[in-house]
């Protein structure tokens, strides 16, 4: 196990190991087996009609392998991909798997201070990343990163290299003849997904070729996934939801397609699904809102499209609701973690399950627990904090121990910081957080990093950060902020453009912002943000009335 990752204790490898959980594949060797298998049928589309064959992805795979190695790239280093939703985001992690190299993912949306961070924390030898991407300059970030970071030996940009001075690599030019590598240990680390930003910054999570391969492997079993199954990507593969549950890697191995999205708008997905005839999809909430408002008008016939699944945030009972009649597909509520755990409704749920709650853990082996404050287990119906360990959820995150001993207990349950409770029938229904966070459109963003910069403002004192109520996104970052005496009053615009120009990524700047002469106190003298968030909330619902 790579140093700084926490493994399974050598017991509970095995039992995983005897009852056929892990199954020592790595992952990398995947595509050959689905070369094997599926030959020349289409396994990747992207946006603008490019086709790969099963065949051709495991050539690819071996190709740009061969060319990482041939640059310098050595098994069990970090590479940072960042990446948008083409095929080239699928070669690139295979052959990294291939290779033993170690993918960092990387969101299109973060910026200085985000990959800042996750070269430092990962140790990360080179970059994988577009040229530009909706108006912004990845190969910039990237020279400044490696102009800060002397370790970040290579930059490989898919597009344009830009200048010949940086010596940046084209992805293209890459590619180089096969060679024999060594296969990784499937038990080792394979990848890096990143936490949701419930901490100042993202902790990287390990995921080995083990466990990932059976969480994509038993969630594709629970979705009936095969040959016909055509799968729309349109979130951020990047995110664990589209890329492993069972997402791109579950739709490949079942022999299914995978069809790339780069907006997530019906403008652009409506028509990907009617030209490809799409059968399944991964979306937020947020989404959600957008192709119901769109579908009376749609003029793109999407009724290939069979399954919804609908996870990362809350999404609401009358909402959910809708996406039957109005969409004409079947909803599927999920409910899970980078970290691991996964819940789903099934398919022959009655109604009331499918609408009301997030459904059931994936695998047999998965444990849950719902506590109190006091570690204590609830009852049926009861909301407490959700606890959880199995064979595809983390032991520890890397590099962070001191996290580690406050997010795990001491028999290894994961403290996953969300309030739950937990139907007779098993179904999980999420109620809330015990963390600091807003989950905006399905990102989660800490309060405590955006307060942080919004302090940084010459003109603010305090800063407080909640969570407002949503219909469309599901929470608003409602910031409260006490100016310095005597200065003028700070206006969002000017907050909004400080937090900018401090590298924070355009999701994580406050939607609204008010100012106060102070904030209301606990007992302990602590700001009382329940009050608030109360506040805010009573706030944006009268303006919503207001029109």
């Amino acid at each position: 196990m790579l140093d700084g990752c926490v493994p399974w204790p050598a017991e509970v490898a095995e039992r995983y190991r005897a009852a056929g959980y892990w199954r020592g594949e790595p992952l990398g060797a995947l595509p050959r087996r689905w070369a094997a298998e599926y030959g020349d049928r289409v396994a990747l589309v992207d946006d603008t009609g490019r086709r790969v064959t099963f065949r051709e992805l495991d050539a690819w795979c071996d190709r740009v392998a061969a060319g990482f190695a041939g640059r310098g790239v050595a098994p069990g280093e970090r590479v940072l991909v960042q990446l948008p939703n083409t095929s080239e985001f699928v070669a690139v992690c295979f052959a990294l798997f291939r290779l033993g190299a170690l993918p960092v993912f990387a969101l299109p949306s973060y910026r200085t201070n985000e990959i800042r961070h996750l070269v430092q924390l990962s140790g990360a030898v080179a970059m994988v990343v577009p040229d530009e991407l909706r108006g912004y300059d990845h190969r910039a970030l990237a020279r400044q990163i490696r102009a800060e970071l002397p370790g970040l030996r290579q930059v490989f940009v898919a597009g344009s290299p830009g200048d010949a001075a940086d010596g940046f690599v084209a992805l293209d030019d890459v590619e180089s003849e096969p060679v024999e590598l060594a296969e990784p240990d499937a038990s080792d680390v394979a990848f890096f997904l990143l936490s949701g930003g419930t901490t100042a910054l993202p902790k990287m999570i390990p995921r080995t070729h083990d466990d990932y391969a059976y969480q994509t492997r038993v969630t594709a079993e629970i979705c009936e996934l095969d040959e016909t199954t055509v799968y729309l990507a349109v979130l951020p593969v990047e995110f664990n939801f589209p890329w492993g549950c069972p997402g791109v890697i579950g739709v490949l191995d079942a022999g299914g397609r995978v069809v790339f999205a780069r907006e997530p708008s019906p403008e652009v997905c409506f028509p990907l699904i009617e030209r490809e005839r799409v059968t399944m999809t991964s979306v937020i909430p947020t989404i959600v809102h957008l192709w119901l408002n769109a579908a009376p008008r749609a003029t793109h016939d999407i009724s290939s499209l069979r399954v919804l699944q609908v996870g990362s945030s809350k999404l609401h009972d009358e909402v959910a609701a809708r996406i039957e009649p109005v969409l004409g597909v079947r909803l599927q509520q999920v409910f899970g973690m980078a970290e691991g755990l996964l819940t789903f409704t099934r398919y022959d749920d009655p109604a009331s399950v499918v609408l009301t709650t997030q459904g059931r853990p994936v695998s047999p082996a998965d444990e849950i627990r719902v506590v109190d404050a006091e570690g204590h287990d609830v009852p049926d119906g009861a909301v407490g904090e959700l606890l959880t360990r199995g064979p595809y959820t983390l032991r520890g995150y890397y590099r962070a121990p001191e996290h580690n001993a406050r997010a795990f207990t001491e028999d290894g349950f994961y403290r996953s910081g969300d309030l739950v409770r937990r139907t007779t029938g098993g179904e999980i229904v999420v109620e809330g957080r015990v963390k600091d966070v807003v989950i905006r459109g399905g990102d989660k963003i800490s309060a405590t990093e955006v307060e942080g910069h919004l302090t940084a403002h010459p003109t603010v004192q305090q800063a407080a950060v909640v969570a407002a109520p949503d219909p469309v996104l599901g929470e608003l970052t409602y910031a409260y902020v006490v100016p310095v005496p005597g200065e003028p009053t700070p206006t969002l615009p000017q907050l909004r453009k400080l937090l900018r120009a401090r590298g924070l990524a355009d999701y994580k700047l406050p939607d609204r912002v008010e100012v106060v002469d102070g904030f209301p106190l606990t007992g302990l003298n602590k700001v009382d943000k329940k009050t608030l968030a109360a506040r805010a909330a009573d706030t944006v619902r009268a303006l919503t009335r207001a029109g």
